[in-house]
Parts: structure tokens; C-alpha cells; sequence
């Protein structure tokens, strides 16, 4: 007896243009939060969203459900959808779990009792993005910020413990919003490749101090640096928002 798939081949080629306008909705929805075209805190309907990206509510949802697991906005019954706002605070707590599970990484990597094909496979691919001369570095910044995420996430994952491979991959998703800003905005994506490199040869000589200290202080030159990028372009928009105020809608809509 055999089981009847779930979809047919006629079914999934008609949900794949449906799957590429969500896509498309989430990227665009995901950009204005990261622009801070949406504000931490700003309401809004899918009518809304549906209207401005012309197209039905569908596509609107399923981008909003994609954006609610990351964390950037929350839903709420009949009532609309939040941007979550930005709780410093909270911030503060998962770079502290972001930092304690990351030294927990390289000290398992640093371990001489190791097997070390793990260290081995993290030191050759990561090397192969990190270790290059200057003309062949990336100067996009979002690029480097996703090149950025995914070093993180090998390292971590190069540790062995899936458990906490699982948790760290949540810290990440809630940290994305701010942590990219840095690199949007900021003026590290040069301080990025060097500090790599500098970890991956701490690494490889499997000094725990050394490597320790530099994943230390790199999450939290990372921490201080995005978290006032974060205070000043809030405070830009706003001031731009006095300076020049649009007139005011029934509902309150910034999609650039």
C-alpha cells in the first residue's frame, strides 16, 4: 500500500508563485523594520500592508507569522499587528547568553582531549569566507552581516552539543533586528574580518585565554556599539518625523 503525497506535482508548481509573493512581503516588511520606516512600537493591519504592497492578505499573513517567529512583530487578536519594541534591557540579557555560550564553544574547541575534525571543518570553511586579502572583502553590509551571523552559528555549532546549538540559534533570531544595524549603519565590517581571523587563529593554536578574550570583548564591542546606533536612529527618525510630519492618516502607515 502506498501513501497518496501530500501535494501533488500540479499542486506545489501552483504554490510556488504564492510562496515567492510571501517572500517578497517579508522581505519588504523585514527591510522597513531594519530601516526603521517601522518603528519599535508601531501598529498596523494587514489591510494595511495588503494595500500599500497591492496584494491580498494571504501572502500579508503568512510574512507577519515569518516575522512573529523572529521576533520582530507580535499579533495581536482582532486587533491588529505590533512591531515589537525595543527593550534594552532584554537586549542586554541575551548578549550575556549570546556571550556565555560562545565561550563555552571555544573552550570545547580548545580542548586537546577533542577530537579535532570538528575544529578542523570550522577552521577551513570559516577561513575560506574570512582570510582573504582586502579587495576580495565584501563591502555590503547586510551581505557581511549574514556572513557575519552564519560565523557565529558554525562556531557554536563546531562545539558538538546540539542542545545548545538549538538555544543559541533562538538567541540569534531575537538579536537579528539589533545586531545588523552595526553593520547597516555602523563602521565595522573591516573590524569584523580582522577579528575573525584573530579568533580563528586562537583557535587553531588552541589557546582557550586568547580566544576566549577575543570572542569576549568582540561581542561586546558588538553589544555597546549597536545598542547606541540603535538609540541615535531612533532619535533621527523621530526628530525627522517632527521636522516633517505627513499628514495624518486614520492609522499611522510607513512603508518606504
Amino acid at each position: 500500500m502506498t501513501t497518496k503525497p501530500l501535494l501533488q506535482p500540479a499542486d506545489e508548481a501552483s504554490r510556488r508563485p504564492a510562496l515567492r509573493l510571501a517572500e517578497t512581503v517579508y522581505e519588504k516588511l523585514r527591510d522597513d523594520i531594519f530601516a526603521f520606516r517601522l518603528l519599535p512600537g508601531d501598529r498596523f493591519a494587514e489591510n494595511d500592508v495588503a494595500e500599500r504592497l497591492q496584494v491580498s492578505r494571504t501572502p500579508v499573513r503568512e510574512a507577519l507569522m515569518r516575522l512573529q517567529s523572529e521576533g520582530l512583530v507580535r499579533g495581536y487578536f482582532r486587533n491588529g499587528w505590533e512591531v515589537v519594541p525595543i527593550d534594552f534591557s532584554r537586549f542586554a540579557a541575551l548578549y550575556d547568553l549570546r556571550e556565555m555560550i560562545e565561550l563555552h564553544a571555544v573552550r570545547r574547541l580548545c580542548d586537546p582531549g577533542r577530537p579535532a575534525s570538528a575544529r578542523d571543518t570550522l577552521l577551513a570553511e570559516a577561513g575560506a569566507i574570512w582570510r582573504v586579502t582586502a579587495r576580495k572583502r565584501s563591502k555590503d553590509g547586510l551581505a557581511v552581516a549574514a556572513l557575519d551571523e552564519q560565523f557565529h552559528l558554525m562556531l557554536v555549532a563546531a562545539a558538538g552539543n546540539p542542545e545548545t546549538d538549538a538555544v543559541y540559534r533562538q538567541v540569534t533570531e531575537h538579536i537579528r533586528i539589533m545586531r545588523r544595524l552595526d553593520f547597516a549603519y555602523g563602521d565595522c565590517i573591516a573590524d569584523t574580518y580582522n577579528e575573525h581571523v584573530a579568533i580563528l587563529d586562537a583557535i587553531a593554536e588552541g589557546d582557550t585565554t586568547q580566544a576566549g578574550a577575543l570572542v569576549e570583548r568582540h561581542i561586546k564591542d558588538s553589544h555597546a556599539v549597536v545598542e547606541q546606533i540603535t538609540i541615535d536612529r531612533l532619535e533621527h527618525v523621530r526628530t525627522e518625523m517632527a521636522q516633517h510630519p505627513s499628514p495624518a492618516p486614520a492609522r499611522r502607515k510607513r512603508f518606504g
